[in-house]
């Protein structure tokens, strides 16, 4: 993992997009910086990255360089590179140093573009720079940013790169910050013609068969089809944490500069995609986005094992004593164990960090996998939940930290589903069970069916599921469809259930309102499901889970306040609701009953 150390934001270029235009001014001492790499090696980091600004310029780069080798990291630069034109100075950080990284801005593929964006003649010494490196340093990227300068000429930049080997190019998007917010409309490109220019490059690049590689940032995914898994960004880099020149401790780093409007909350990508710039959404607005709908997400994700911290949480708690600032509240957990914490941390990008911090700090939805198995199928028996440990409710850091948490001994699973099937032993009359597959709560409706009280049709569209579940209960009814290929005309539901399928709906508004055609006036309609949840596993059995074939089924994760607002409208009035919160598992329920309409 890396923690990137701001030395400072003066710089020998003068980038029309300068993110620190407004500060080039400041700079941290020398001192401070060799703190702060000594910092990162306490917090277990393998790297520091030294960044500005441009850090190559500060006359102690030697002096920070041979402190990172001396704790035994390795070392890395963002930097334009132009100090690292010089052989020697180069040959000394890799070879005595441990340079293993490098991320150098190259803004054009001539001289002529790139002094457009940097206001420097210092093409020649960069491209001297990646001379000096190809080949050499193991993680090597060249980074362009894509302003309306360089929008029309990425392809050049492609070809002048596209038979060196060793190295990925990037084209990211502007951030509308610093030179770039000043001068907004003059800089920062269309974002539909930044992914249109982007999306030509690279392709450009693969057909031509290029031995470097590609990736993109800045754009959202919607607008680069197929080339979606090449979005490349800090936590992609694995970088843990930073620190700016003027901080005092390392912070997680965050995507905070970037949002995702309404229209990307059904979208299959959201997890992935880093969303549209704040600045540009708030300037030139969101029309641009394509939702990409259809598409199975993830309900779950994995926390695997990092490191011990010593002691118990409480008076000396060791997270105070570490510093609680480096720790990411929704992607880091302290498991509480007899004698430590153990830290723990998801690198998933199935959910974005908004999703994470809610799962985990509002919902309080995290489980520890006590079953080894790739999937849990018996959340009671497989899943014990955690809570945040009683000692961290008087901390007066506990608003800030990722918390120590415990296991409690209750099955709320069971607790939970238990008013299922207490609704469901009290039904009568004929009963819909819409996404019935798994057959879960059949068990509950069979003495009545067996009394003749109950006629069951399930709805499924797998037909192997449904054959299993005919031969062992014979006195219901399958047929295998989707919710909107329910037959319009038939004897009227008394009942419909969504039991654990509402999420799975790829419309679920009109798989519902279709059912609603079906359903009697006064008829009941029972909704059940899941909101997302994270593991904590060890690696090797996230590894397995992981690497197994089974797909993505759900295409959200709502809860039962998403699931209100989707139905609103329809001839619905509410009777029952149970929300996912701290001190339940994570299933909810709405039940209604459906009105008439005149």
């Amino acid at each position: 993992m890396k923690a990137l150390v701001k030395v400072g934001y003066a710089c020998n270029e003068n980038c029309t997009f300068c993110h620190t235009a407004d500060v080039r001014h400041q700079n941290d001492s020398a001192d401070r910086v060799e703190w702060k790499i000594e910092r990162a090696r306490a917090l277990g980091y393998d790297m520091v990255v030294l960044s500005g600004g441009e850090p190559t310029i500060r006359p102690e780069l030697r002096r920070w360089a041979a402190k990172v080798a001396s704790l035994d990291m390795d070392l890395g630069l963002v930097t334009n590179g132009l100090v690292l034109s010089y052989r020697g100075l180069a040959d000394e950080l890799i070879e005595e140093h441990r340079l293993r990284y490098v991320y150098l801005s190259l803004h054009g593929g001539t001289a002529k573009v790139h002094r457009s964006v940097v206001r420097a003649d210092t093409f020649a010494q960069a491209l001297a720079a990646i001379d000096n490196l190809e080949g050499r340093v193991p993680d090597l990227t060249i980074n362009c940013v894509v302003t309306t300068a360089n929008l029309e000429s990425l392809g050049g930049l492609v070809d002048l790169l596209a038979e060196r080997s060793g190295l990925t190019l990037k084209l990211s998007m502007t951030q509308p910050k610093g030179g770039a917010a000043h001068a907004f409309d003059v800089i920062v490109p269309d974002v539909e013609a930044c992914a249109r220019a982007i999306h030509a490059a690279i392709t450009r690049g693969i057909e031509r068969g290029a031995t470097i590689g590609f990736a993109h940032d800045g754009v959202p995914l919607c607008l680069l089809p197929g080339l979606e898994h090449l979005y490349d960004d800090l936590k992609t880099h694995r970088y843990a944490t930073m620190i700016e020149a003027d901080e005092d401790d390392f912070v997680p780093v965050d995507d905070v500069a970037k949002i995702h409007p309404p229209a990307c909350d059904d979208c299959a990508l959201k997890g992935p995609c880093p969303g549209l710039y704040r600045g540009y959404a708030e300037s030139r607005g969101s029309g641009a986005l394509r939702p990409v709908l259809g598409r199975a997400r993830s309900n779950s994700y994995n926390l695997l094992p990092e490191r011990d911290l010593a002691g118990q949480p409480g008076p000396a708690c060791p997270v105070r004593a570490f510093g609680v600032s480096p720790f990411d509240r929704g992607r880091t957990l302290l498991l509480k164990l007899r004698d430590r914490l153990r830290l723990y941390r998801t690198e998933t990008r199935d959910f974005t960090d908004a999703e994470l911090a809610s799962t985990k700090l509002e919902r309080e939805q995290i489980y520890v996998d006590v079953s080894r198995k790739l999937f849990s199928d018996d959340f009671a028996r497989d899943l014990r939940k955690l809570t945040r440990s009683p000692a961290c409710a008087s901390c007066p850091d506990d608003a800030r930290c990722t918390g120590a948490y415990e296991p409690i001994r209750a099955d709320l699973f069971s607790r939970d589903d238990a008013r299922v099937r207490e609704i469901l032993a009290g039904l009568r009359g004929r009963i819909l069970d819409v996404g019935c597959g798994e057959g879960r709560y059949l068990d509950a409706l069979a003495p009545a069916m067996d009394r003749g009280e109950v006629t069951y049709l399930g709805l499924d569209p797998e037909e192997e599921r449904l054959a299993l579940l005919a031969a062992r209960h014979p006195r219901a009814s399958f047929l295998a469809a989707h919710a909107d290929e329910l037959p319009a005309e038939g004897e009227p539901f008394d009942h419909a259930l969504f039991l654990r399928s509402f999420n799975h709906l790829p419309d679920a508004r009109r798989a519902i309102s279709a059912v609603l055609e079906r359903l009697a006036p006064g008829g009941t309609l029972l909704l059940v499901d899941n909101v997302a949840f994270g593991l904590v596993r060890e690696a090797a059995v996230a590894k397995r889970a992981e690497a197994a074939p089974a797909g993505f089924e759900h295409h959200r994760n709502d809860g039962a306040a998403e699931a209100l607002a989707r139905l609103d409208g329809l001839p619905l009035t509410l009777v029952e609701r149970r929300d996912v919160a701290r001190d339940t598992s994570n299933q909810w329920l709405l039940r209604f009953e459906r009105r008439a309409v005149s």
